[in-house]
Order: C-alpha cells, then sequence, then structure tokens
C-alpha cells in the first residue's frame, strides 16, 4: 500500500470518527423532536441549531470541494438557522440524513484516487482536497461534542 493510500484510509477514520469520540450515528441515536429544540439555561443554542449548523457548512465544504463555479455563502447568516427547533420529526430525520450523506459524498471524494489531495483548487485561495476534508473531520467533531454535552446535561445521554 502506498503513502497516498495509507493517507487517504487515515482521512476517511478520522472523517467517520469512533477513534477518539463515539461516532456520529450513536451520538445521534434516539435523538428526539423535543430533545432537538429544547434549550439547556447558559447556553446560546440547542441541539436543532448545531445539527443545522452541521449540516449546512459540511455541505458548503463538499460543494467548495466539487464545484468550480462554488459561490460563497453570508457568514455567519447563512450558517447558523435562527430557529430553535425543527418544525417536525421528518425534518429532523432529513437534516441527520443529509449530514450522513454529505459525510460519506467527502468520503467518496477522498477515497478516488483521480482526486488530488494536495492539488490547490482552481477556485480558491490554496485549499485542497487533504485541507477541506481536514476542515470537515474538525468542524464535525467540534459541534458533535457540543452536541454530546447538551444531550448529558438534558440526561438523554450516558
Amino acid at each position: 500500500m502506498t503513502q497516498n493510500e495509507q493517507l487517504r484510509q487515515h482521512l476517511v477514520k478520522l472523517l467517520r470518527g469512533g477513534q477518539a469520540y463515539r461516532p456520529m450515528n450513536e451520538l445521534l441515536d434516539g435523538l428526539t423532536l423535543q430533545e432537538a429544540g429544547k434549550k439547556v439555561q447558559g447556553l446560546p443554542y440547542t441541539i436543532w441549531q448545531q445539527l443545522e449548523h452541521l449540516r449546512f457548512t459540511q455541505h458548503d465544504i463538499l460543494d467548495f470541494s466539487r464545484n468550480p463555479s462554488y459561490q460563497e455563502p453570508t457568514w455567519p447568516d447563512d450558517y447558523w438557522p435562527a430557529k430553535e427547533a425543527p418544525e417536525s420529526e421528518e425534518q429532523l430525520q432529513q437534516s441527520i440524513e443529509a449530514i450522513t450523506h454529505n459525510l460519506e459524498e467527502m468520503i467518496q471524494l477522498v477515497q478516488d484516487a483521480c482526486n488530488a489531495l494536495f492539488e490547490p483548487f482552481a477556485h480558491g485561495q490554496g485549499q485542497t482536497l487533504l485541507r477541506e476534508a481536514m476542515l470537515v473531520a474538525e468542524h464535525n467533531a467540534y459541534h458533535l461534542g457540543q452536541i454530546t454535552l447538551l444531550r448529558r446535561l438534558l440526561g438523554t445521554l450516558k
């Protein structure tokens, strides 16, 4: 196995999580509509707002990584939802499914040997696929940690 192949395997493990913390599917397992929109005293966000921020940002990074005509959204307005709670169980599940789907899309980009890890994107400012994949992993870990903390404070995750 080449070093490039090893790097790609390590990136996939990093993106999927589960090495230093529980995988996303375990952290979100059993999340209810009521729990997702519940405020914790002293914190400025709900689990729903964290999920939607995670979904939007991950999709944005994926779009940047494969779209030469990428248009940058407005920070912070486009990245953070105004609503504190999902409108329905279906909306909550769609958000979680989109996060999972977009994560797998990023993993496919990383696994495809035709995609150079170190070559800067022509439409960027030096960003590479390696950098974007690591950004997704870091961003996901950060916000999944916040979701974990919220669920523990709400008493719904052990």
